[in-house]
Formats: structure tokens, C-alpha cells, sequence
């Protein structure tokens, strides 16, 4: 038997974490255009894909993707009009 590198407590603490941080259908207007809350969103998934030994690749693009929201160069493009 192989030794976890992260604790179950870890993961699931880390799961609360990008639940409680994931935009939703109740806040997704209000926080869209937020850069803070954009990056959290985006580096509490890139922490949990890497305690979840998921692809680093997803994980330095959820990563590259959080730090382009906290220099700016990403912005909500609005909502699609019909």
C-alpha cells in the first residue's frame, strides 16, 4: 500500500474551498466581471486537480488563466445577445 500524498481531510477541505468560491447561477452576474473572485475561482480548481494528481497541464492552464484575470489582460466579454 502506497502512501497518500495528500490527506482525505486535504482534499475535501480544498473541495469546500472551490465550492465556496465557484461562480454560480445566483452570483454569476454580480462577480463575473470580477478579477479577484475570477482568480480564486480559477486557482482553488488548479489546487484541487493537483491534490486530485489530475494533469499538470490543467493545472497550469487553470493557473496561467487566474494570473492573466489578476494582471488584467482577461476581461468578461458579456453576455451573447439573440
Amino acid at each position: 500500500m502506497t502512501k497518500q500524498k495528500w490527506s482525505t481531510k486535504t482534499k475535501d477541505l480544498a473541495k469546500e474551498l472551490h465550492s465556496e468560491l465557484t461562480l454560480n447561477h445566483k452570483n454569476w452576474h454580480q462577480l463575473k466581471s470580477d478579477s479577484d473572485c475570477r482568480a480564486a475561482e480559477l486557482l482553488s480548481g488548479a489546487l484541487l486537480q493537483l491534490l486530485q494528481q489530475g494533469k499538470r497541464s490543467d493545472v497550469e492552464a487553470l493557473s496561467i488563466q487566474a494570473i492573466k484575470w489578476l494582471k488584467g489582460e482577461l476581461k468578461d466579454p458579456g453576455c451573447p445577445h439573440r
